[in-house]
């Protein structure tokens, strides 16, 4: 695969992922949910930007966070620009390196931009380009609106640890630069001999 190709493909799932992001903030108020499917909802909610909405403590916390995230950024693009150039990389590993920068990159432009550019969501729908904006740059949250609560309901009390307690499968809520950054891993573990083939 070329390296405009897997730029393409990294541009087309910015898109997507941005336009959704923009459209759940600026219609939906922070919690609102709408049923799809009895197994699938849109659930508005915003993190600080870490897996399942985990804070790093602290004043300079979530700065600390998104320069991590831009540094990592760089060496994933630079990964994914030495693979292209190296002529004995598989197509498994460029597409699989070009969705994880890809899915990185969207939710840093959450992380850098979204709380300067957003007024707050809580109780209210959001507007964009807003003059009294919820944050600062690099301390945005990361929107987050895809969930399927596919099995809900109490475990039977033999299980250890977690018998009788009420549980959810699968209770992860996502966007779309968590999809892609989750299918370039899945590429780089199911098909680890054909994207590591040489």
């Amino acid at each position: 695969m070329s390296l405009k190709k897997a730029y393409l493909l990294i541009f087309i799932i910015l898109v997507v992922d941005q336009i959704s992001k923009i459209f759940v903030k600026t219609n939906f108020i922070l919690g609102e949910e709408v049923e799809v499917l009895s197994w699938f909802k849109i659930l508005f909610i915003e993190n600080e930007g870490m897996a399942w909405g985990t804070e790093i403590p602290g004043a300079y916390g979530k700065l600390f966070l998104t320069l991590f995230r831009l540094v990592a950024v760089g060496g994933i693009a630079y990964w994914l620009y030495d693979s292209v150039h190296n002529k004995h990389s598989s197509n498994h590993l460029i597409i699989a390196i070009a969705l994880i920068l890809a899915g990185a990159f969207g939710n840093i432009i959450d992380s850098v931009f979204y709380g300067v550019i957003f007024d707050d969501s809580h109780q209210q729908l959001a507007t964009i380009f807003t003059d009294q904006p919820y944050g600062t740059y690099f301390h945005g949250k990361v929107v987050d609106m895809f969930y399927f609560p596919i099995w809900h309901g109490i475990l039977p009390s033999w299980l250890p640890i977690w018998g009788g307690r009420d549980f959810t499968f699968f209770n992860a809520i996502f966007n779309v630069a968590d999809m892609a950054i989750c299918v370039g891993v899945g590429i780089l573990i199911f098909f680890n001999k054909k994207a590591f083939n040489k």
